[in-house]
């Protein structure tokens, strides 16, 4: 269990942006221990729900199971894209989910109406203009590339 609270506090740091030399003042603040070698279940814990303080969410359960990367290049990039969006905060939804309802919502009366899966669209002009509306999302939102 002590393995699986190191990994958490790790895990916590790294999510609120805690440097090592930050983590480390912070155990010896919460628990006297400066090394996590040195403490207890008890010890972990208490570092634990100080990074809970601190704004750190512990995912509950097993992490989601990953969807393979899509197998062409252009689409990878579109995923990219839209991830580089969603972490600055210019699109609410993240994910092939909030991807394929912007496409829905962008496109489909231009494309005609279809089911759009992102990681089955074959038609490399459809790539290459939803490619170019999310370049152009990016630079109205300030997002380097």
């Amino acid at each position: 269990m002590t393995r699986a609270l190191q990994k958490l506090v790790h895990v916590g740091c790294r999510e609120l942006g805690i440097d090592g030399e930050t983590r480390r003042d912070l155990q010896l603040v919460v628990t006297g221990k400066a090394s996590m070698h040195d403490m207890d279940e008890a010890d972990l814990t208490k570092l634990v729900a100080a990074l809970k303080e601190r704004g750190f969410k512990p995912h509950a359960g097993k992490a989601r199971a990953k969807r393979p990367a899509a197998k062409r290049a252009d689409v990878r990039f579109a995923h990219v894209l839209w991830g580089k969006l969603h972490k600055a905060g210019a699109v609410t939804q993240g994910g092939a989910k909030g991807l394929n309802a912007f496409i829905r919502a962008r496109f489909e009366k231009s494309w005609g109406a279809a089911t759009f899966d992102i990681d089955t669209m074959q038609d490399h002009r459809q790539i290459a203009t939803l490619i170019e509306a999310l370049k152009g999302m990016c630079a109205r939102a300030g997002v380097e590339l």
